[in-house]
């Protein structure tokens, strides 16, 4: 790039004063504002800091456990707490201090990084849903976190935590707005505390009495009885009831407890509603979530009956969504939940309003031959799959019953696997891909069968996906 000297008469700046030359390998601080035309950089809210050392609190009592404070007394406890905790909090200073995101074009753009300095672009043409999460801490202090879902991703992209309530709305507004998904906010409105947004039609609202018998009604629950017993029996064999070993067992239990526990505050005030071609759902308790689904992106419908759900009639409805973060660890991140209980007739109305023309009590459904009692002697009545006019259905489970239904459009690729002991016994698997990984199975069929299903499933997913394409 050359640099004039700058002419009055050829409209060219004027020479800005000379700037003293830094000596060769000398630091030189990079400016926080971004180039000519691009709007500034944001920060995060200042109080983000502060939650970020919260929550690393629990994460450190969790880690030094009940034998580190049996070993050095509650006073240095609390001391390697408060020099554990201190030193995150400073770290969550500076990490704020050095974080920022901006707009430039159709990308969002995000500066973090302490040591390592890095930019991330997100190209929002891209972005399949942008969520505002409260997790407790954030509700108490006013603040939302902000999470970006981009088609393809292998986990949630660029989660903006923390913002303030209106500010992460008007900046969901602008995204979603970029990326052609919703009308962009007049200038009178950017920056001001937005509309909310329209409730759509309700389908259902789960009461949470039926969630707290639901997860009553679970193994974990349901065996927590004779577990208590063995462990007051065990103390009361040996004399011992000491603060450590009581301690101990308690965080053990609440352990075997959690995953009821969690799924009952997160499913906590469920309530599904339909908004044209999306879904919304609304749920939580500790951390309450607006979850958005684009109906064209749903892959697969999940149905499942529990064992002990079955004495009421309840089911539980899956969904698994195309750009969505499979590979969140976090499973409460996916935005899967469809249904967490309901009787027969509440499952039938959601599945039809997200597959039409599907109905549960009437799907086909086809055994495997006798011969792949070999291979599944005590399973292979309740395996099964079929073809309905709009869906492959693969159904599976002894104890658990289940019923994945797959929307022909939405099948990627068609394959038929074979083991050592399928094929002795001329058997085979009819697997259906789908883009969210998971798919549907048709397991055990007769060789032929299986073929055949494989060709038909073939031809109806191009055939739905050229229906698609016209309409």
């Amino acid at each position: 790039m050359t640099v004039s000297d700058g002419d009055p008469g050829s409209g060219a700046p004027p020479p800005r004063a000379e700037q003293p030359v830094p000596p060769p390998g000398a630091w030189v601080p990079a400016p926080w504002g971004p180039p000519v035309g691009e709007e500034p950089r944001q920060r995060l809210h200042p109080l983000s800091p502060a939650l970020h050392g919260a929550k690393s609190l629990v994460v450190v009592i969790a880690g030094l456990s009940w034998s580190t404070l049996s070993r050095v007394g509650f006073g240095w406890f609390a001391a390697l707490v408060a020099v554990f905790v201190l030193g995150a909090t400073v770290l969550s200073v500076v990490s704020w201090w050095n974080t920022g995101y901006h707009v430039v074009g159709r990308e969002l753009r995000v500066h973090e990084g302490l040591l390592w300095r890095r930019t991330r672009a997100i190209p929002l043409e891209r972005l399949q849903a942008v969520e505002v999460v409260r997790p407790l801490l954030a509700q108490l202090t006013g603040l939302a976190e902000l999470r970006l879902e981009v088609v393809g991703g292998g986990k949630t992209e660029a989660p903006l935590a923390y913002l303030g309530v209106a500010e992460a709305a008007a900046l969901r507004q602008r995204l979603l707005s970029v990326a052609g998904r919703a009308p962009a906010p007049t200038p009178a409105t950017v920056g001001a505390s937005p509309a909310p947004a329209p409730a759509g039609r309700r389908l259902h609202a789960v009461r949470n009495q039926d969630l707290l018998v639901s997860q009553l009604l679970t193994p974990q629950a349901f065996l927590l009885p004779f577990g208590l017993a063995f462990v007051v029996g065990q103390f009361l064999s040996e004399g011992s009831w000491s603060f450590i070993a009581v301690a101990s067992t308690l965080t053990a239990m609440a352990g075997v407890l959690l995953q009821p526990i969690r799924r009952v505050l997160d499913d906590w005030g469920f309530r599904l509603d339909a908004d044209g071609d999306l879904l919304r759902v609304h749920n939580g308790l500790l951390e309450t979530r607006v979850q958005t689904v684009p109906l064209h992106r749903v892959q697969t419908v999940g149905v499942t009956w529990p064992l002990l759900w079955r004495v009421k009639g309840w089911l539980r409805l899956r969904l698994e969504v195309a750009g969505y973060s499979a590979g969140e660890p976090d499973d409460r991140n996916r935005p899967d939940r469809l249904l967490p209980v309901g009787d027969a007739g509440t499952g039938e109305r959601v599945v039809a309003e997200v597959l039409p023309g599907v109905r549960l009590d009437a799907l086909p459904d086809t055994p495997p031959p006798r011969r792949a009692r070999w291979l599944r002697p005590l399973s292979r009545a309740v395996v099964g799959a079929g073809l309905d006019e709009r869906v492959f259905v693969a159904r599976s489970g002894l104890l658990t019953r289940s019923v994945t239904l797959v929307p022909y459009a939405r099948i990627q690729s068609v394959r038929v696997t074979q083991g050592p002991a399928q094929r002795r016994l001329r058997l085979a698997t009819v697997h259906a891909d789908t883009a969210g990984g998971a798919g549907a199975a048709a397991v055990d069929r007769d060789l032929a069968d299986a073929w055949e299903l494989a060709a038909e499933l073939t031809a109806r997913a191009q055939a739905a996906r050229r229906s698609d394409r016209s309409a």
